[in-house]
């Protein structure tokens, strides 16, 4: 790619005449044909989200998360009120349209109108929807908003070096490794490097197809079976 250079003479970026802010994230669900994405309202969602999270018996989901795990209902509405009602981050429920409960959450976080850059995280399922149908179905929801709807031009994820899992799942899902940050935080009374993941908003349409093909009821087989596979259809796409 050729260089831009000033007047001085000074290599810069590509010139965005016609850049406008993106826009905030409206508190609307994301209706999906096996989910629901919606903001989260302790009232209604915090029975189903407590009881979903209780199947985590050993409180593994949030070893790498700054909140969590809550042995009790109180500790855990004290969270919700605390940390879920905010703007930024801004938490969604994601609801099983089939029985209506709420089985996870995800967040909008870190939210850069201005440069269009809005990053997810806070993402946690009940062991029972730890993959499936439900979860790349809101994750696609939500990346479709951002890109689609709300004009960002980067959409970033980021996790804990160590947490293999999330890195796979993050990577299946789209996103692009981009470094590590050493010595990145403290929390949970230990040290913790981050790894960055992102997506830019040239490289979404190929992901969103994907993504629309793999979920189309034509990729699952009467068993509910994947016929091909998220990467495969993304590194297809992508020649």
């Amino acid at each position: 790619m050729s260089k831009r250079l000033n007047r001085l003479g000074q290599p810069v970026g590509s010139a965005l005449p016609n850049w406008r802010p993106a826009r905030r994230p409206p508190r609307t669900p994301m209706e999906g044909r096996v989910c629901i994405v919606e903001p989260i309202d302790p009232a209604r969602h915090g029975d189903a989200l407590f009881a979903a999270f209780s199947d985590d018996r050993d409180g593994r989901l949030w070893t790498y998360l700054i909140s969590g795990p809550f042995p009790t209902r109180e500790s855990f509405d004290s969270w919700m009120q605390a940390k879920c009602l905010r703007d930024d981050p801004l938490y969604h429920a994601i609801v099983d349209r089939r029985s209506g409960a709420a089985v996870g959450i995800s967040s909008y976080m870190r939210i850069d109108r201005a440069s269009g850059v809005i990053e997810i995280g806070n993402t946690v399922f009940s062991p029972r929807v730890q993959r499936g149908t439900l979860r790349t179905e809101s994750t696609y929801l939500m990346m479709r908003r951002a890109f689609d709807e709300l004009g960002y031009r980067r959409y970033e994820c980021r996790c804990d070096s160590l947490n293999e899992a999330s890195r796979q799942a993050i990577m299946r899902s789209g996103f692009t490794q981009e470094g590590l940050f050493r010595q990145a935080r403290v929390y949970k009374g230990r040290t913790r490097d981050t790894l960055w993941f992102s997506i830019l908003d040239h490289e979404w349409p190929t992901i969103r197809s994907a993504y629309e093909a793999w979920l189309l009821e034509g990729n699952f087989d009467a068993e509910g079976r994947q016929r091909e596979s998220l990467g495969a259809l993304m590194a297809q796409l992508r020649g």
